[in-house]
């Protein structure tokens, strides 16, 4: 039997979609446009860069007013879709992945409990008593994409069970930013608006208990939400978890129903009459139409609108959102100044945090839960995978300039912060490349209880 020859279209297009599906793939464009926004702000065309993300886009219309700089519609607009998606996962996970159960959920929890104090403290101890304590949060946050980059790098030398651990743990790392942002980085409550988003988010939980499945509803709910909570004074992107918290994550029909469903659909297809059975032009036969459609109907009735929406959001979040928000955001003229700004508290706070913090606080609380009996390691994990994916934790990169433009609005001290996070992001990753570049098969195993 020999191969169809593939068409022209797809030979071109073949190798765009072998690395839209690469593991690493978001991760390495992650990075490609943040290097890029490092040579463009230090180019002669600089000016351009700056003040290209300083362009207001002014929309006025009945209930609604739009007055905002490139820089904050990304931040504050798309960033809100990039956490939609960080939702979903959470709620996925809290229903049927790592989270969905004490036990575990135990490890991920404890490990980013620890993440994220131990550099919060550290941060805080370096800028105990001035202004710039205010961005303490910054060293918490552990990028997920850049970590699942990197830890795909060296391949199968990690087991699978760590692989699972740092996405967990990195998911309820995002759980911990989310509340940090709502909490401690809002700049006043418009209680009128707040009340208004109140109402919307009601809306959606009724839509969803009386069993409305389209994913549409919720989109147009989701932007006056979003609008709301930019009116509100919390954050904007707040907007994005709770909408993806009412999405419904239950399918219409249960997978065997499918099953029988598309099997009497496809045996109805087979029976129907056509002319053209072995041709690829457009059916004829009306029968054929009918079985298309219901094929496509229980297709659908078998997906949850939770799965649908976060298949659908992924492509546009890794390979769109993400990389433009690090090229608007790394953007950093290494002068003098900046160059002299490692050495300060602030850049010294966010790099030891990230770098040690992390690595410290992560195996300190992942010990404490294990030798507590609240949980047990991976199976075949080592004590240097589990550093190196430890070290890997404090690649802070996309939530941690996202938290240090809420914390600084001054250009100085974001100025600091950004330089300390590229730095400290770099070194982590290298670190935990490093580490895990050297796992071996033959390494002793701690996935048990100690």
């Amino acid at each position: 039997m020999t191969r169809e020859k593939p068409a022209p279209i797809e030979r071109v297009i073949r190798p765009f979609q072998e690395f839209a599906h690469a593991e690493a793939s978001g991760g390495i464009l992650l990075l490609v446009c943040a290097v890029a926004a490092v040579i463009w702000a230090n180019s002669p065309w600089a000016a351009s860069y700056f003040d290209m993300w300083e362009t207001r886009l002014v929309i006025q219309a009945p209930f609604f007013a739009l007055n905002e700089t490139l820089h904050h519609l990304v931040n504050d607009g798309l960033m809100a879709v990039f956490f939609l998606l960080v939702g979903l996962e959470i709620k996925r996970e809290l229903l049927v992945g790592e989270l969905s159960s004490a036990r575990q959920a135990a490890l991920p929890i404890a490990a980013a409990i620890g993440g994220m104090l131990v550099p919060a403290l550290i941060f805080a101890a370096f800028n105990a008593g001035t202004p710039a304590l205010r961005g303490w949060g910054i060293p918490m946050a552990t990028d997920i994409a850049f970590a699942i980059g990197v830890l795909s790098l060296v391949g199968s030398r990690v087991p699978v069970g760590l692989k699972v651990f740092l996405t967990a743990l990195a998911i309820v790392d995002d759980m911990g930013a989310v509340l940090v942002i709502a909490l401690f980085y809002n700049t006043g409550v418009a209680w009128g608006a707040l009340g208004g988003a109140a109402i919307v988010l009601g809306a959606l939980v009724a839509l969803n208990m009386a069993g409305v499945r389209r994913p549409m509803v919720y989109m147009i709910l989701g932007v006056v939400l979003w609008y709301l909570f930019l009116r509100s004074g919390v954050h904007a992107t707040v907007a994005g978890v709770l909408l993806a918290m009412t999405i419904p994550a239950r399918t219409r029909i249960a997978p065997r129903e499918f099953l029988d469903r598309g099997r009497a659909l496809m045996d109805d297809f087979d029976a129907a009459d056509g002319d053209n059975d072995d041709t690829q032009v457009v059916l004829t036969s009306r029968a054929h139409v009918e079985a298309i459609h219901a094929i496509e109907s229980a297709a659908e009735e078998v997906q949850a609108p939770l799965q649908r929406v976060e298949d659908a959001l992924h492509g546009p979040v890794a390979f769109f959102i993400m990389p433009l928000f690090a090229l608007v955001n790394a953007g950093v003229a290494l002068d003098s100044g900046a160059l002299a700004a490692l050495a300060g508290p602030i850049a010294l706070g966010v790099m030891v945090g990230l770098v040690i913090g992390k690595l410290l606080g992560i195996l300190l609380f992942t010990w404490l839960a294990v030798r507590m009996g609240l949980c047990v390691l991976p199976v075949g994990a080592s004590v240097r995978a589990l550093i190196g994916v430890a070290a890997l934790g404090g690649i802070g990169f996309t939530m941690s300039l996202f938290i240090a433009g809420l914390a600084f609005p001054g250009a100085v001290e974001l100025d600091a912060a950004k330089v300390g996070i590229l730095v400290g992001s770099v070194v982590a990753g290298v670190v935990g490349w490093a580490v895990l570049r050297g796992v071996g098969r033959g390494e002793p195993s701690v996935g048990m209880s100690v």
